[in-house]
């Protein structure tokens, strides 16, 4: 039976067992990968009932996830009974996410599932409960780490008709024209060659570099970062063989005959990436990060307390980051 994948229970307050909820219950429709929760099943089970939805869960092991999967929803346990209650997250919350996401790490890892896919969580609760790492990412490098050495995680925002990737990313404006440098730029892109050749299947991945200023700088009348910076990194990679085009202008990049000419776009700071994915592919995006020896994807949102519990909360998110998990396994050379 095929390798299940490794759902994280995110915030037990937010959208994240609205949505898995939702997403199992349309496997047959959607022909879904088999996938398990990482939590606690009296939090499913309540959060079922508030939906008002007669859920059949199955006390799963990864190992006996494929074989449940049509008939019932399997929840592995965290150990970790959950209080919360949808939109008001409490002293449960943090150690039931973090458990989630170290468990689902050691899973793939173990070879018990093919991928984590990760559902949001609050950042403002974990820092209150001492989390030490700006968000998801940074706590995947470090799960990652080998030997004192942690890799290079890397931000992909994809959707069918467009990927992205910030050079620099949850970071002031500011902040991230000062940390910007050839290296920065280099080391992204190769990354994301990297993976798109392993995990996605591209064999000769096409790049699109963005400029930093307007117009990609005006031949410098409107700042010089692409000629002292982004062009001196675009040599660096073309004479690595790599297939990359820029600097762009930003404002031209995303159009429907520029977007046919790359696999990938590399933008110079977070919005830059963000803003055109998310009018493209507002509802259909998936954040993955790249650079890691696991593959991990996620929904392009955050918990929604606002609507948690509510039945409202839209799967096509999750949806999308199962779908991609599954392929990318697929992908991998064996």
């Amino acid at each position: 039976m095929a390798t299940p994948l490794a759902l994280t229970l995110g915030e037990p307050a937010g959208i994240g067992p609205d949505v898995a909820i939702a997403a199992w219950r349309r496997r047959h429709e959607l022909d879904l990968p088999p996938f398990y929760l990482l939590g606690d099943r009296d939090c499913i089970q309540a959060r079922a009932k508030l939906l008002g939805i007669d859920l059949p869960i199955a006390d799963a092991t990864p190992e006996s996830t494929a074989a449940a999967f049509a008939d019932a929803f399997p929840v592995v346990s965290t150990g970790h009974n959950v209080t919360a209650q949808p939109g008001r997250p409490d002293a449960s919350s943090a150690p039931a996410a973090i458990t989630s996401i170290r468990q689902a790490v050691a899973d793939v890892e173990a070879g018990r599932a093919s991928a984590v896919v990760t559902n949001p969580i609050a950042k403002s609760v974990l820092y209150r409960a001492g989390f030490l790492h700006p968000g998801h990412t940074e706590f995947l490098a470090e799960l990652a780490a080998r030997n004192g050495k942690t890799p290079m995680p890397v931000m992909l925002l994809w959707s069918p008709t467009l990927a992205v990737v910030p050079v620099t990313i949850h970071v002031s404006l500011r902040d991230a024209i000062e940390q910007l440098t050839s290296h920065l730029i280099t080391a992204t892109a190769r990354v994301v060659v990297a993976d798109m050749k392993t995990r996605f299947g591209i064999r000769r991945p096409r790049l699109a570099v963005s400029g930093l200023n307007p117009h990609a700088g005006e031949d410098g009348t409107m700042g010089d970062e692409e000629q002292t910076i982004i062009a001196q990194a675009i040599t660096v990679l073309r004479n690595e063989g790599i297939d990359v085009t820029g600097p762009l202008p930003a404002d031209t990049m995303f159009h429907p005959a520029a977007r046919a000419k790359y696999d990938c776009a590399i933008c110079m700071y977070h919005d830059q990436a963000l803003i055109p994915i998310k009018t493209i592919a507002f509802d259909d995006g998936v954040n993955v990060t790249l650079g890691l020896p696991f593959i991990r994807t996620s929904p392009d949102h955050g918990t929604a307390f606002g609507i948690a519990g509510t039945g409202t909360a839209n799967p096509s998110s999750l949806i999308a980051a199962l779908k991609l998990a599954a392929r990318m396994a697929a992908a991998q050379p064996s």
